[in-house]
């Protein structure tokens, strides 16, 4: 995302335009790739939602709450790219109000990696995470990227 300082999410955050909503796919390497062909778009409010049940000293990751969101609304899968982009824009929301905190620092990449998008980016979301007892790990030696160690273990487990 650009021009963050510019833009309202708290409104992006509540449209919910024609979502929530399920599209088949047929794209037989789509199906093969994400595992199913009932493909759920969940507006950006039900991230935020997910996003805000995550207990101080857990964790979780996108692809879980992609799962979680996709069980719920009866499809195989989420559209992945408006995901990634949904819980930025829950972030952003989050860090432009002055209550009702959402604590997106709790929410991590694949693999229990920390989003360089978030507001603050990782310098931001490392201190919150080591504040609530995570330690960050870096892994690279150009592309460098950061990790909470052991994220398995503080999973947050969404029912």
């Amino acid at each position: 995302m650009a021009n963050e300082d510019k833009k309202d999410f708290n409104a992006m955050l509540s449209q919910s335009k024609d979502m929530p909503k399920i599209q088949m796919i047929t794209d037989q390497n789509a199906i093969e790739k994400y595992g199913g062909c009932s493909m759920y778009f969940a507006p950006p409010a039900y991230y935020d939602q997910v996003m805000k049940r995550i207990p101080y000293g857990s964790i979780i990751t996108l692809p879980q709450i992609r799962a979680y969101l996709a069980e719920k609304g009866g499809a195989d899968f989420t559209e992945p790219t408006t995901a990634g982009i949904f819980v930025l824009i829950a972030a952003w929301a989050s860090h432009q109000r002055q209550r009702d905190e959402t604590p997106y620092w709790r929410t991590l990449k694949a693999g229990g990696e920390l989003n360089p998008k978030y507001p603050g980016g990782i310098d931001e979301q490392k201190k919150r995470l080591e504040e609530e007892g995570h330690e960050i790990i870096c892994k690279g030696r150009k592309n460098i990227r950061f990790f909470v160690k052991d994220y398995e273990k503080k999973n947050f487990i969404l029912k």
